[in-house]
């Protein structure tokens, strides 16, 4: 029953960034979650990864509405006349520890517009994002850490 709940979770997701609800789109992500799936089993066991669905839910519809916040943000400086922009690159403290977490916030990052995630030191305690406007990267780090780190916890517990 919880790999049905990941390949939901990962066609969810699929369909979101795709940004296309056909039926055509819903099989392929249907397909694309199933092959993810059996290539990371080998790394992730059933056993190893507790899913709480409703929190993984949560954790869906804020990455749902960070997109949607975040592409609304882009346009609007893409618009407006004068860019008032200051990118770089800041480091984020992990509490996240697993593999499975990490790789996860870092995908949730650079699929939202506006943030790619750079890399992950070496001892996966600090992870490097670059932010389209990092004029305040203090309540860039309270929004990752407040926000998909902590629903993160929640949906995936140890």
């Amino acid at each position: 029953m919880r790999r049905a709940g990941i390949v939901l979770f990962l066609t969810i997701v699929w369909l979101a960034v795709t940004g296309s609800l056909t039926v055509a789109n819903l099989l392929l992500g249907l397909v694309v979650a199933l092959l993810s799936l059996g290539i990371t089993r080998a790394h992730v066991s059933e056993t190893s990864l507790k899913v709480r669905p409703i929190a993984a839910l949560r954790l869906t519809l804020l990455f749902l509405k960070e997109l949607a916040l975040s592409a609304y943000r882009v346009a609007l400086q893409v618009v407006t006349p004068r860019l008032a922009l200051k990118p770089g690159i800041f480091a984020f403290p992990l509490t996240v520890k697993r593999d499975f977490e990490i790789t996860l916030l870092a995908n949730l990052i650079t699929l939202t517009p506006g943030t790619l995630s750079v890399d992950v030191s070496e001892d996966r305690k600090t992870l490097y994002v670059h932010a389209l406007d990092c004029a305040d990267p203090a309540a860039l780090r309270r929004d990752i850490a407040d926000g998909f780190e902590r629903r993160i916890r929640e949906a995936f517990p140890s």
